[in-house]
């Protein structure tokens, strides 16, 4: 049965890495659903989200095969109930010049806020799940996007642990 599952990594952070790790994906004919990359609190150290789609075997293979590659320190697969995941959201909505009211009730029940008023546009900004944030662009649609850009999922896990701590990775100082 394919699920979505999440992989968290800690990369050196150079050139070509994001390209190996994507061309590992394409060799075995595994997709991304979505993909966040950023620099720790090092920044040698780069610390990557990817969601993909698969079966127990996927997920298997697929945390193997990243920990094998050179630039890769860790990859391991989040547990869905250890873990959390949120998404970003910007998105330009078209507004009737007859009020602003409904995109702005919108707003407000899922928590986001406008950033930018414009002629006939409002631009937003709303950060939740990914379920969340599928649900709130699904409830625009009628209002009229006039564009929107969503991250891939940032994901941790909960509690004290640090199942990706980066100490163990560090390179030695240069």
């Amino acid at each position: 049965m394919s699920e979505r599952f999440t992989v968290g990594l800690i990369v050196t952070n150079r050139h070509g890495v994001l390209n190996r790790i994507a061309g590992m994906y394409s060799k075995r004919g595994y997709n991304i659903d979505s993909l966040a990359v950023g620099e720790t609190e090092d920044p040698r150290i780069s610390r990557m989200t990817i969601v993909s789609t698969g079966d127990e075997y996927i997920r298997t293979q697929v945390v193997r095969q990243l920990n094998k590659l050179y630039d890769v320190k860790l990859a391991v697969l989040l547990d869905e109930d250890n873990s959390i995941a949120v998404e970003h959201l910007l998105i330009k909505i078209r507004t009737n010049g007859g009020g602003n009211g409904a995109i702005t009730e919108l707003l407000n029940d899922y928590g986001g806020k406008i950033l930018e008023f414009g002629d006939h546009f409002i631009v937003a900004d709303l950060t939740g799940k990914p379920e969340k944030i599928q649900e709130f662009i699904e409830k625009c649609v009628p209002l009229g996007i006039i564009e929107l850009c969503r991250s891939g999922a940032l994901a941790l896990s909960t509690g004290n642990t640090n199942i990706l701590s980066i100490k163990d990775y560090l390179p030695p100082e240069a």
